[in-house]
């Protein structure tokens, strides 16, 4: 049986991985970039947009939510944050990761549970060389209810 451990890779806030890595790649930080970046960074969910607005106008009430898209965007393209689509119609957002891990979606009540298996991990890299290939990159997403969900839709 396979040993599935919840994540622990859990996001760092000292002066947060995020704004070290904008550093690392010459991004201009304007004072709401840096909010941003901070409230991304201290997220141990996987906030959307309009939450991730919610919060960092807790923080400046300045910030409009286009410039929240436009960060969130911008700290995509470079590389700095992933994107997720967890079948609710929005885009979901976490710090990148120097270890990996997969997700787990509760269909109920959208909660992500991140967790690793190495067991999966082997297999996934043996299904590829069985079929020839070096496996480079993957991501893996459990979409489930509860067991004791009596509203199964299976």
């Amino acid at each position: 049986m396979t040993a599935l451990k919840p994540s622990s890779a859990a996001p760092t806030s000292s002066a947060s991985g995020i704004e070290a890595r904008c550093a690392a790649t010459g991004m201009r930080m304007t004072e709401q970039r840096r909010v941003i970046a901070r409230v991304l960074a201290e997220a141990v969910d996987h906030p959307d947009v309009e939450e991730l607005y919610r919060r960092c106008v807790a923080v400046d009430d300045k910030i409009s939510i286009s410039t929240v898209y436009r960060t969130v965007k911008l700290f995509e393209d470079a590389g700095i944050i992933e994107r997720h689509d967890f079948r609710e119609g929005r885009a979901r957002y976490e710090q990148m990761r120097d270890s990996h891990h997969d997700h787990l979606i509760n269909l109920r009540d959208g909660k992500v549970i991140e967790f690793t298996s190495e067991e999966i991990e082997k297999l996934q890299a043996e299904i590829a060389r069985r079929l020839g290939y070096k496996l480079v990159d993957h991501r893996l997403e459990l979409y489930c209810v509860p067991l004791d969900d009596d509203k199964s839709t299976s």
